[in-house]
């Protein structure tokens, strides 16, 4: 059994219910946003090369921190190998081993396909913060907080996931395509294979898929940032047409990014619903509030009169014990268990 330090941290990688979990996870989900926000940035040439070192050693600091996390919930999982090949761990290892390879070879990646993946996967860490929200939504560990309050948060992060993977799938699907690093080399190759007396050729870009040039005049996503604003008028179904895909994968994450604006914007009126509802008309709690606050109350009626089958009851509910250990605590006062667990279920 582990004492001291140890138990503390062991607390705080696993233990929901400890108040140290959440603000580590509070610090792991701001460095999210940072780390985030440097995959967007540096994809603006110009800032990107007056602001290299600042933003090097930004990446070097979250992806430490993000490999402190990994090897801490790898250390305390239980069992360790399910947690390595489950579908959260393995986001973890994904958020990582992108930015290990690129600091590790990044030489021999430059110029090629593998380079461009593994910026793309570096997005991977947005999902993280879905696993928080997944985690809010259900724990819900401070009851007294407003359950909208819970609802719009969630609701921001999952919008905040889906414009920064959306906007890099574009960008690095078709953005990259004219970028000033890939038309300057498409146009260096093209003078290197002149002949004496050739006439000179301009370089234009080619969708990889159907062959058709890229003029100049629909190369649009030409940065993160850029592609952001594509997004969220795609996202909020606005639809003004100013930027649009024109290739095919380009066209294929826009798709998605459609339905995923229709299911956000689903989400969103069943938030504002209930703000007005709360607001207009004094309402508090839905249906399924209501059952649970009265099934609150009729625990604390049980309570009072049967402490010691209650406190079993509530450990069970949340997850603390499992039925069977209950019952195992309790094995000579059955009736009690019993007596504690009928009102509940009427």
């Amino acid at each position: 059994m582990r004492r001291g330090p140890m138990l503390f941290l062991e607390r705080m990688f696993t233990e929901v219910t400890f108040p140290w979990y959440r603000y580590f996870q509070n610090f792991i989900a701001f460095f999210i946003f940072i780390s985030c926000i440097g995959i967007a940035i540096e994809t603006l040439s110009d800032f990107s090369e007056r602001h290299h070192d600042l933003m090097k050693f930004v990446e070097n600091l979250t992806l430490g921190v993000f490999i402190l996390e990994y090897v801490g919930n790898l250390y305390f999982a239980k069992p360790r190998l399910k947690f390595v090949f489950s579908f959260w761990g393995l986001v973890d290892l994904m958020s990582i081993i992108p930015s290990l390879l690129l600091f590790a070879d990044a030489q021999a990646l430059r110029g090629t396909r593998v380079l461009r993946v593994m910026r793309v996967l570096r997005v991977m860490r947005v999902l993280k913060l879905a696993r928080q929200a997944l985690e809010m939504l259900g724990t819900q560990i401070n009851k007294k907080r407003n359950p909208l309050i819970i609802n719009l948060n969630i609701y921001l992060i999952t919008l905040f996931a889906i414009v920064m993977m959306s906007s890099s799938l574009m960008y690095y699907t078709e953005g990259v395509l004219y970028s000033a690093q890939t038309i300057a080399e498409g146009q260096a190759a093209l003078d290197a294979a002149l002949q004496p007396g050739d006439a000179p050729q301009v370089y234009v870009p080619h969708d990889p898929i159907s062959g058709i040039p890229i003029a100049e005049d629909r190369r649009f996503y030409t940065s993160i940032p850029a592609a952001m604003w594509w997004c969220l008028v795609t996202l909020t179904t606005t639809g003004y047409g100013d930027m649009y895909p024109s290739t095919v994968l380009g066209r294929v994450v826009a798709t998605f990014t459609m339905f995923a604006g229709l299911i956000l914007f689903s989400i969103l009126m069943n938030i504002v619903g209930k703000t007005i509802m709360v607001l207009l008309f004094g309402e508090t709690l839905d249906g399924g509030d209501q059952k649970e606050a009265s099934a609150d109350q009729r625990i604390g009626a049980q309570a009072r009169d049967n402490p010691r089958a209650t406190a079993l009851v509530l450990l069970e509910r949340d997850q603390i014990l499992t039925a069977e250990e209950a019952a195992a605590i309790a094995r000579r006062s059955a009736r009690e268990i019993r007596d504690a667990l009928l009102p509940l279920t009427r």
